[in-house]
């Protein structure tokens, strides 16, 4: 079963809660989900990412999403595969990041919210 890759600021929590909208819809997979973020321990405070639902991984900026490293240390740390995840992730940057690896990967507009565009990229990598 795939895990999903759950971006944190900006996505899973705005304004230092969690979107509900989102969790509900995450809600309906079985699947495991993991938060990644980029934030150190003051940031993982100051944006409201303590006391989620899911595990939370950082790296605290060494290297940011940003980086393919990153991905690369989350997969070696939970011994997956890139086929064993899919990511959603507010950051184009970031996307093109976990996307250099093969990742399978969905820009999620942090303006737009676009649950259903986010429901059937989730429906149609998770199968």
């Amino acid at each position: 079963m795939k895990t999903i890759l759950v971006d944190a600021a900006k996505a899973f929590v705005v304004n230092g809660k969690v979107n509900e909208d989102l969790y509900n819809l995450l809600e309906t997979y079985e699947n495991p989900k993991v938060i990644l973020t980029n934030a150190n321990e003051e940031q993982l405070v100051e944006f409201g990412i303590v006391d989620m639902p899911y595990e939370v991984f950082t790296l605290k900026h060494n290297p940011d999403k940003t980086d393919p490293k990153y991905f690369r240390k989350f997969l070696d740390e939970y011994n997956l595969e890139v086929s064993d995840v899919v990511y959603f992730e507010h950051s184009q940057e970031a996307v093109d990041s976990a996307e250099s690896l093969g990742i399978a990967t969905f820009f999620y507009d942090s303006n737009e919210k676009d649950l259903s565009a986010l429901k059937e990229f989730l429906d149609s990598n998770l199968e």
